[in-house]
């Protein structure tokens, strides 16, 4: 197959760059991503509730998923000190409320009293969860690993509340969640248009290779 030219690239070497403006290239590149809107609580009781953007699943059985803290952020500090966090879905409808708890409130105020975000009691952990949020997920901690000036935190899955609303055929249901997700910069993104598409099996491929052709002309 001949290769197709390719366009002018400009390069970007972390070895020759300073550490802040290589992680907004990098923030620029890895898109979109989903938000944990951490929710965990310090051993003083109070609650704090920050968006992190490094985020997703790490393991499926038994279930764990991450967040990573850049730096020594309060939720990092609070989920070492009680064991237990929620990580609630950050709908579009909450946009300013999901930003305005990024804000560096001191570790002694709650970031949900100040954007006006209403928590509730979780069924297994003793962090709140959003009430507003359609979807919170309640963990305890697994584990972390600190890599240079970050720390990842693993959380095991204990519980998944769901608004019944936005469950269909068994899952919550991406249009009634409708998730902000993180770009580059102060940038954000809805959902936007869905794209659908069965995986294609081996055994289908090797045995009609019309759909190897169309998929290569695309």
């Amino acid at each position: 197959m001949t290769a197709r030219p390719s366009p002018d690239r400009t390069d970007f070497d972390p070895t020759e760059m300073k550490v802040g403006s290589f992680y907004r290239v990098l923030n620029s590149v890895v898109v979109p991503r989903p938000i944990a809107w951490v929710c965990s609580r310090s051993a003083e009781g109070v609650h704090n509730l920050a968006p992190h953007s490094f985020y997703t699943v790490a393991c499926v059985d038994p279930p764990v998923v991450q967040f990573t803290s850049v730096g020594r952020k309060d939720s990092l500090n609070n989920v070492e000190a009680t064991g237990d966090f929620t990580i609630n879905l950050t709908p579009e409808p909450l946009f300013e409320q999901v930003n305005a708890t990024g804000t560096d409130f001191p570790p002694d105020q709650s970031e949900a009293e100040h954007a006006g975000v209403h928590l509730e009691p979780s069924r297994r952990v003793a962090a709140m969860r959003v009430a507003e949020s359609p979807v919170s997920i309640e963990c305890t901690l697994h584990s972390t690993v600190r890599l240079g000036d970050s720390t990842v935190v693993f959380g095991r899955v204990q519980f998944i509340s769901a608004y019944s609303s936005a469950v269909r055929d068994g899952r919550p249901r991406i249009e009634e969640l409708r998730p902000l997700a993180r770009l580059g910069g102060n940038e954000w993104s809805t959902i936007g248009e869905v794209l659908e598409i069965p995986r294609i099996p081996y055994r289908t491929w090797a045995e009609d290779p019309a759909i190897g052709e169309r998929v290569r002309e695309r």
